[in-house]
């Protein structure tokens, strides 16, 4: 069986499976733990740089060593999926509707696609007397540090990975298997003297190259529990769901015109609408955003996104903005609560916070007792 995994033939039959079965970028690597990116992730959760995030953060050792998945793992089959790229144009709001905007990776479910592709491999590979599990968005293995040893790309200065002349809209997982198959040789490239996306990021989570501050990453801040942290509110724009801000201006994705949408593919996919979330069941919420990552797997985390996306945008003749804004005053949820009273503050109406001085939670009385800065189109 060895001898089988070693050859060549077999080799070149698994790579040419893996593109049938719909992967953009294929490679292999050894199942050798990551040392380095080990040191990596714990040197920046020591220094606090990881945040609350527990992607691959919460057992370093773990995640860089895919034995601890597979027992008698040998070797890494990492396949890459495209996604569309979003247009970088903000979506209007007017009349009726304020729009949020979700990052073009959650659009649709490519971790699902990319999750069937990877299976169609591993299935092969058990047909033929191999160990096979396919690892996809899991803390059990970092799968950019997979994809790097794999040969597949570079890590940019946003700490993406850069497939050569295709970019970094690409899903990752990988085939971890007891097959002892030829390894391919990492990329040595670099981004050179480019910073186009340390300036692009809104906050600055990317002022070092190469390492993101998940305190002040807007994509992770969304995804964290919690109060949305007061200094990064209004630099959140229209966005509900991740952010592309660091992608959309890399000069390896600009190149790739194949990964751009038309803009009605854009309006349709990239924008939903803040006040339909806002008057959504905790069900309805579930059932269209439920592949999300969304903290407990409570809804509130959605809602409270809304808000702020709704006070960062709506225009003052957006029907259904006030009804949006008492009902969020008035929740039985003090988080809820404490962003509804930034955002009627945000857009003007203090009448609507004046009981969140008594409210019996104190952050929402906190929010009611500081400053906001009124959105730009009121003042």
């Amino acid at each position: 069986m060895s001898d089988l995994s070693n050859c060549c033939d077999y080799l070149d039959s698994l790579l040419g499976l893996a593109e049938q079965a719909g992967l953009d970028a294929v490679g292999v690597a050894s199942a050798e733990p990551f040392a380095e990116a080990q040191s990596r992730l714990e040197e920046r959760r020591d220094r606090g740089l990881a945040s609350s995030m527990q992607f691959t953060y919460r057992n370093p050792k773990r995640s860089c060593d895919p034995a601890a998945t597979l027992p008698g793992a040998r070797s890494l089959i990492v396949g890459a999926l495209k996604y569309e790229g979003a247009s970088t144009r903000e979506a209007k709001q007017s009349g009726e509707k304020v729009l949020a905007r979700v990052a073009a990776y959650a659009q649709r479910d490519y971790y699902g696609d990319l999750r069937t592709a990877l299976g169609v491999v591993a299935g092969q590979l058990q047909d033929d007397g191999f160990e096979a599990r396919v690892v996809v968005d899991d803390n059990a293995l970092m799968d950019r540090e997979a994809a790097r040893r794999a040969g597949l790309g570079w890590y940019g200065k946003n700490t993406c990975l850069l497939i050569p002349k295709r970019g970094s809209r690409f899903v990752l997982g990988s085939v971890i298997t007891t097959a002892a198959l030829m390894p391919n040789d990492p990329i040595e490239q670099t981004c050179g003297t480019c910073s186009a996306c340390q300036r692009a990021c809104p906050t600055g989570a990317l002022n070092v190259a190469g390492r993101l501050d998940a305190r002040k990453c807007l994509s992770w801040l969304l995804q964290a529990e919690g109060v949305f942290p007061r200094e990064h509110r209004a630099a959140l724009g229209n966005r509900f769901y991740g952010c592309d801000s660091c992608q959309d201006v890399c000069p390896v994705n600009s190149n790739n015109s194949e990964n751009l949408l038309s803009s009605e593919q854009d309006e349709r996919l990239s924008f939903l609408s803040v006040l339909d979330l806002l008057k959504s069941s905790d069900d309805e919420l579930m059932d269209r955003y439920g592949r999300f990552y969304i903290p407990r797997r409570e809804p509130r985390y959605l809602r409270r996104n809304a808000l702020l996306v709704l006070a960062n945008g709506a225009p003052l003749e957006a029907l259904g903005t006030a009804d949006a804004l008492r009902e969020a005053v008035n929740h039985e949820d003090p988080i809820l609560r404490a962003h509804g009273v930034w955002a009627a503050q945000r857009l003007g109406r203090f009448d609507l916070a004046e009981s969140a001085d008594n409210d019996p939670d104190a952050r929402v009385r906190e929010e009611s007792r500081r400053p906001v800065p009124l959105l730009d189109m009121l003042t």
